[in-house]
């Protein structure tokens, strides 16, 4: 019975640590603002497409 309260102990924790860890990640996205955002998007758009057309065709 001890190992089963345990394990209970360790799922709960578990889910604490991941909650926690979700909630940060939602701060520090958060923490953008849309032009920030938009310019990130424009350069990763950028990399892909000059990445495609240096890439030698199969």
């Amino acid at each position: 019975m001890r190992a089963w309260k345990l394990l209970g102990l360790a799922g709960i924790l578990a889910g604490v640590a991941t909650g926690a860890a979700v909630a940060r990640d939602e701060r520090v996205r958060r923490h953008y603002d849309a032009r920030e955002i938009r310019d990130r998007l424009h350069e990763r758009h950028a990399e892909a497409v000059a990445r495609e057309t240096t890439a030698p065709a199969e």
